[in-house]
């Protein structure tokens, strides 16, 4: 990440809108918000599947839940923060992960720009791909701050996205199960 170069883009948007970037408050903005940036999109520099690489056998391959997984992310369309939860199910296939592992693969994720359809995809997609289980679910519900403070203006409005693949996709007994779960 470029420090320099986001310190300088921040100075030319408070200079764009109107601002004086030499007064007391503002001083100090730039770097301030490139070291956000270093934090919020730290997900850039990560590979999410590092965290699903360490398994454990079982011989129960029951229907594993984990809920209300908070997350914050930034639209990729309007730079404007989204937040909410992820709601991640999955079937083993003789081999489950650590429960915080599902949390540290949505933290990877959501901490880049881009779009709640793209990462609740990325989510299901890389939890197939390292884990191998027999179904995954990913259920996202999150408000945009696109759609609350611009816009529309509607806040309160939460956007629901749900990706599903193996057993999930075949068995509508199983998906309405997950979804009435996590509701």
């Amino acid at each position: 990440m470029d420090i320099q170069k986001i310190e300088e883009g921040v100075r030319l948007i408070l200079e764009g809108i109107g601002e004086d970037v030499t007064r007391e408050g503002l001083i100090e903005t730039p770097k301030r918000v490139a070291k956000m940036y270093e934090e919020i999109f730290l997900g850039l520099t990560q590979n999410a599947g590092e965290h699903l690489s360490k398994t454990f056998t079982v011989d129960n391959n029951e229907l594993i839940i984990e809920k209300d997984i908070v997350l914050y992310s930034v639209c990729e369309h309007h730079l404007m923060p989204f937040y909410g939860k992820a709601h991640i199910a999955y079937i083993p296939n003789g081999k489950v992960v650590g429960l915080s592992k599902l949390a540290r693969t949505v933290e990877v994720f959501s901490k880049r720009p881009q779009i709640q359809e793209k990462l609740t995809y990325q989510i299901a997609e890389t939890i197939m791909e390292n884990l191998k289980p027999k179904g995954v679910a990913v259920a996202i519900e999150a408000e945009h701050m696109c759609m609350t403070m611009r816009g529309v203006k509607k806040p309160g409005t939460k956007t629901f996205t749900f990706v599903c693949r193996g057993e999930f996709e075949k068995n509508q007994e199983l998906k309405n199960t997950f979804l009435n779960i996590i509701k």
